[in-house]
């Protein structure tokens, strides 16, 4: 798939997010107002910062589908990985302002007999439907993601769903209040607080990935391997050594040695580096960035290096 298509399928499902979490976000912060719910609130601001990664992602990923350039000869994937760190800490960010705001609220009615108000009943239809809402979203999203093999795109969904599992905190409160009665009111807190941490989780696992790929970390072992072993399906190739490997955003680049008799002619050795780049591009992708430096081997004599 080329790089407009890819583009094209990123940019449609990042904008059905997008009017998603705007029309979620008024709703929620409507119940929240109306049916005196902090939790609420506290999830309308979730679902705000979900909006604002939407359009994050909509801006990094049309510069992230650039060519190479005079200056990216490597062309713009890291911008996608640049996006995937900026939603990482975007939502480590909510679930700390959740966590912070309802361990507050549950201090303060242990400890300092402060009194919760009970929610109406309207935000517990808002958190309802945003449950349903955000998880659709997030299955789709993250499909699309995988598909296109964008970072950004999965980050995003995850954020989707921790939005979904912020409503859930916000239905068990809220609804164990209005069930339970005035007593139980902490519940709303003390939900927001446990969904706050999963919420800081994911994002940890979406920020380490994406700070090692701009730290210029190798690709894992197991994908090394397999690339020596693409490399080794060329009987007149030899001892491939010195493998270099690193991500850019959905692609990546591999700089390898080879070696071959030194009697081969300099357009067969070339037609060899051709062969093993086109299968080393069938598995990993068109946009891979491949060098292989090709050095004469004689068993019999030792290699040069």
């Amino acid at each position: 798939m080329d790089n407009e298509s890819r583009k094209q399928k990123i940019v449609r499902v990042t904008l059905v997010g997008s009017v998603v979490n705007f029309v979620l976000v008024v709703l929620k912060f409507l119940a929240g107002a109306l049916g005196h719910s902090s939790a609420m609130i506290a999830d309308a601001v979730h679902s705000l910062s979900d909006f604002v990664t939407d359009i994050i992602v909509l801006i990094f990923v049309r510069i992230s589908a650039k060519p190479q350039d005079e200056g990216h000869d490597y062309g713009h994937g890291k911008f996608e990985t640049l996006a995937t760190a900026i939603i990482g800490i975007v939502l480590f960010g909510v679930g700390v302002k959740l966590l912070w705001g309802g361990a507050d609220k549950i201090i303060g009615f242990w400890f300092r007999d402060e009194a919760l108000q009970s929610p109406g009943s309207i935000a517990l239809w808002a958190a309802l439907i945003s449950i349903a809402a955000k998880e659709l979203l997030y299955r789709y999203t993250v499909r699309v993601g995988r598909q296109q093999h964008s970072q950004s795109v999965v980050a995003n969904a995850w954020h989707h769903r921790s939005d979904a599992l912020s409503s859930i905190g916000t239905a068990v409160g809220v609804g164990g209040a209005i069930l339970l009665g005035p007593a139980w009111n902490v519940l709303d807190p003390i939900a927001a607080v446990v969904v706050s941490v999963l919420i800081m989780k994911v994002a940890v696992e979406l920020i380490l990935p994406a700070v090692n790929e701009l730290l210029e970390k190798s690709l894992p072992a197991e994908t090394e391997r397999e690339i020596m072993a693409i490399i080794e399906q060329t009987p007149e190739v030899s001892h491939p050594h010195g493998l270099r490997t690193r991500s850019l955003g959905n692609g990546s680049a591999i700089e390898v040695h080879i070696r071959v008799d030194p009697a081969m002619s300099v357009a067969r050795a070339h037609e060899l580096t051709r062969e093993i780049e086109e299968r080393l591009r069938q598995r990993f992708g068109e946009e891979t960035h491949i060098m292989l430096h090709v050095e004469p081997w004689k068993p019999e004599v030792g290699h040069s290096a």
